[in-house]
């Protein structure tokens, strides 16, 4: 069964870094685009950076300068460094991904982790 599974959230100070990690698990094909998305309270879950299978990237105009989206296909890995982190960046952030596996090209959604920006 393919899952999607954030880590790598936490606590951290205003102006620190913090790097997610989603990791794909089961047999896939291939991952295709990656969504990094977070959802702060009282919020609707909006996009944070996206990158393609060829490796092109975009970004919420609120993150651009700060955060890098980045893959790593051998290890079905999409990581997000987040650098010069402010409290409203505080939210749990979701990875989303298209999957071509065994049953056609998939949308999953991992279980999210928490990233809280204070001091």
């Amino acid at each position: 069964q393919v899952q999607l599974v954030e880590s790598g959230g936490g606590l951290v100070q205003p102006g620190g870094s913090v790097r997610l990690s989603c990791t794909v698990s089961g047999i896939i094909f291939s991952l295709n685009a990656v969504g990094w998305y977070r959802q702060a309270p009282g919020k609707q879950r909006e996009l944070v950076a996206l990158i393609r299978s060829g490796g092109s990237t975009n970004y919420a105009d609120s993150v651009k300068g700060r955060f890098t989206i980045s893959r790593d296909n051998a290890k079905k890995m999409v990581n997000l460094q987040m650098n010069s982190l402010k409290p409203e960046d505080t939210a749990v952030y979701y990875c989303n991904g298209d999957v071509f596996n065994i049953m056609g090209l998939r949308n999953y959604w991992g279980q999210g982790t928490q990233v809280t920006v204070s001091s």
